[in-house]
This record gives C-alpha cells, sequence and structure tokens, in this order.
C-alpha cells in the first residue's frame, strides 16, 4: 500500500459517525452487522446511516450482502492490516516498530516498543 492508496482509507475514518460505525464492525466479526443494528446502536436515523456506510464501502473498508431484507456489513480486514502496516513501515525505525508474520498461526503481529520515537535530525 503507497501514500495514495491510504488517503481514501484516511478521509473515510476521519468523521466520528463512520469511525465508530467502522470499530462497532471491526468488533463484530467477520459475520457483521445489518444497517438496522448500526444505526441503532449509534442513534443515527437509517438515511444518515447508510449514507455514511457508502463512504466506507466507496473506501473499501467494509464490504455487504444481503441476508432477506437486511442488509449486512463487515469490515474488511485485508484492508485494516494493509493499512496498519503502511502506518507500522513508517514509523521511525524497527526498534520501534516492526510486523512479523507468525507462519505457524498464519497471522502477522505487530510490536511496539513501550516508548515513542525523538525526531530525528535531518
Amino acid at each position: 500500500m503507497d501514500l495514495k492508496d491510504t488517503i481514501p482509507l484516511f478521509a473515510a475514518l476521519s468523521q466520528e459517525t463512520r469511525l465508530r460505525a467502522f470499530r462497532l464492525l471491526v468488533q463484530a466479526g467477520p459475520n457483521g452487522l445489518p444497517a438496522g443494528a448500526l444505526s441503532e446502536k449509534l442513534g443515527t436515523p437509517h438515511n444518515t446511516m447508510s449514507f455514511h456506510l457508502n463512504h466506507l464501502s466507496n473506501a473499501k473498508l467494509i464490504s455487504s450482502h444481503k441476508e432477506g431484507r437486511s442488509v449486512i456489513y463487515s469490515a474488511n480486514y485485508d484492508a485494516i492490516r494493509d493499512l496498519i502496516g503502511f502506518m507500522v513501515k513508517d514509523c521511525c525505525s524497527l526498534d520501534i516498530a516492526s510486523i512479523r508474520e507468525d507462519k505457524r498461526k498464519g497471522c502477522s503481529i505487530i510490536e511496539m516498543a513501550g516508548y515513542c520515537c525523538e525526531p530525528q535530525p535531518k
């Protein structure tokens, strides 16, 4: 993922309702949540929630599918992993944050030091 790919993701997440909806979808796991449940949990009118979900969907942070009369939304974990990887990759140095693959578990592990880095002199 490069800088130009991250801009729509950050733009979509830079609004409170969208960020809160996205967090709920991440917490919900792969099964996701119906649009109505998101709207209810966030106290957001259905048409407003639809507008925000559309933004997240256009940024490819979430996906949706129909189940009967409901639209179920779920987080795109590949996009999340790529965005986090982009952010960690550009951190100060590998002794601050790194990502490694755990082949045994089949997942990526982010390791972060317990301190923040000092600006590097130019």
